[in-house]
């Protein structure tokens, strides 16, 4: 397939469904096979499929190379249930494949689905709401807004006024010549602001194809903004909203392993399997995924910047989308994320799943956690994987508070404050973040650099098992020796002779002797 982008818009998914089923329809090889003594034209094994399926989503920048083979089964299987594909004999509606010769064949029928469409007078209403919103900003008009759930944000008296009072910086020489600005003011700024930013960010002409502005509720972005611990997680006032003692707990104990594995834990074999069952089945339980039903379109447009010369833009876009949310699901998405990398880049933690890696682990296990749709969508695992795979790479970015928000905010309330700003369409009192594009390399180029870095990273690996002075020798030989076995070419290069491996421990090869010593007979001269 064309490793094209679908661009920004409402049905994102709906679209990507679409092309990657034209895609496996122009591309997938037919041919004839036998089966019980009868042969079949124009047709394929489903193990066929999944191969090449599989290698089609790896390389596809919308999905990525985090794709496992088992969720290239499970499309698969929607693509059976959806009439993509059908059995030999024309049955479909199931989702009876499996990795095996079961032999299937496209249908003469069109797999595409069609993206509902939204009513013209309905779409042009939402784009006169998002008018007036935008207008009502420098107007200075007391609105109707939707009233945000209650998650904790009752924001004492003297904490609104302090926010007010940081924000606002007022100027108590010239308070004659000043306008007043309420506590609603600041509001629509700070949703104001960030809509515009995030429309610049992602690139599009209107985000009313993307996000509903009403489903913005400002007092949640000011107070993810203001209240956060050194680490820059969020702090809830009500604590009942906070994730449980237990799931705290064990969340640490992962995160940390093993140095949180003390005497007053138990140790028995299986333990941390047991504890990681415990947190998932927490989240796993929730009423809804931690970025919310509402804004599903929103990310799921953002995966389309996942790409190499985009990361910066999907970075931004993902911060400020972050900022969205209720501040006890923003909480728990940290939490989440620190937990899910550290154990992902722990050498010392065991093997949690008897056939995929941690990583593919976390991904497979947490991914529609954080990203799903109210109604099922068949592509949601995929986009949810691809997802959770970035926020575990970049988490630290992304849900970090952005300073350039802040600024920018001050900016407008000290201009509007002052009678400076009269129209929407003044602009922005802040620069805007820029972004440098890198020139565009060849599919070749690209991975030969990837295949680069990954050996850096394992060979940083390796040191780091041989500088390791707490690691016991024992334990030590044994990780090396599993090293080697898993990359014997980049042991190989670390210790090209057996001298300098055992230089490491302080050994000296030893030379076995000979088991047998045959003396050399003597032979007696025949001369006398």
């Amino acid at each position: 397939m064309e490793n094209r982008g679908v661009p920004p818009g409402p049905y994102r998914a709906t679209k990507l469904w679409n092309e990657v089923t034209t895609s496996f329809r122009a591309g997938m090889p037919l041919r004839k096979h036998r089966q019980h003594f009868k042969k079949y034209g124009n047709c394929f094994t489903a193990g066929e499929a999944v191969d090449w399926l599989y290698d089609l989503l790896r390389n596809n920048s919308n999905f990525g190379p985090e794709v496992t083979r088992q969720q290239t089964i499970q499309l698969l299987r929607k693509f059976l249930k959806n009439h993509v594909i059908e059995d030999i004999k024309g049955r479909w509606g199931s989702e009876n494949v499996d990795d095996n010769n079961q032999l299937f064949r496209f249908p003469a029928t069109s797999p595409l689905k069609t993206p509902p469409r939204r009513h013209p007078e309905l779409r042009r209403n939402n784009i006169e709401n998002f008018s007036k919103d935008r207008d009502s900003i420098f107007k200075l008009r007391n609105l109707s807004r939707r009233t945000p759930k209650k998650h904790g944000l009752h924001l004492s008296q003297e904490k609104a006024e302090k926010i007010k009072h940081e924000i606002i910086n007022e100027d108590q020489e010239n308070a004659a010549d000043n306008r007043e600005l309420s506590q609603e003011d600041v509001e629509e700024v700070w949703k104001y602001v960030i809509l515009i930013y995030l429309q610049t960010i992602l690139g599009v002409p209107s985000l009313e194809e993307v996000i509903n502005p009403k489903q913005v509720i400002p007092q949640y972005i000011m107070y993810n903004m203001a209240n956060t611990s050194k680490h820059g997680v969020v702090i809830l006032q009500n604590k009942s909203d906070d994730l449980p003692h237990w799931v705290l707990s064990a969340m640490k104990c992962l995160a940390n392993w093993p140095r949180s594995n003390d005497m007053n834990n138990p140790t028995y074999v299986g333990f941390e399997r047991d504890v990681f069952r415990t947190i998932a089945d927490y989240f796993l339980d929730l009423p809804e995924p931690l970025l919310t039903f509402e804004y599903y379109e929103l990310f799921v447009n953002i995966l389309g910047l996942l790409q190499p010369h985009l990361e910066r833009v999907a970075i931004d876009a993902l911060q400020l989308c972050c900022l969205l949310l209720p501040p006890p699901n923003r909480r728990k998405l940290q939490l989440l994320m620190r937990m899910i990398s550290r154990m992902s880049q722990n050498v010392d933690m065991p093997k949690l799943h008897d056939a995929m890696g941690t990583r593919s682990l976390m991904i497979h296990t947490f991914s529609r956690c954080v990203l799903c749709c109210a109604e099922e969508v068949d592509l949601d695992e995929l986009l949810a994987g691809r997802l959770v795979s970035f926020l575990m790479d970049h988490h630290q970015e992304i849900l970090q508070v952005p300073s350039y928000l802040q600024t920018a905010v001050e900016k407008h309330l000290d201009y509007l404050k002052k009678g400076h700003i009269e129209n929407p369409g003044d602009g922005l009192f802040a620069p805007l973040p820029t972004y440098s594009y890198c020139k565009q390399i060849s599919a070749q180029e690209f991975d030969e650099q990837k295949v680069s870095t990954s050996q850096a990273a394992i060979a940083e690996l390796l040191e780091n098992i041989i500088k390791n002075r707490s690691l016991p020798l024992k334990e030590k030989r044994k990780k090396l020796k599993q090293f080697q076995k898993e990359y014997p070419l980049i042991y190989q290069k670390r210790f090209p002779t057996t001298e300098s491996e055992a230089a490491l421990f302080g050994d000296k090869p030893t030379i076995k002797q000979p088991m047998l010593i045959l003396r050399k007979p003597k032979f007696c001269s025949l001369r006398y």
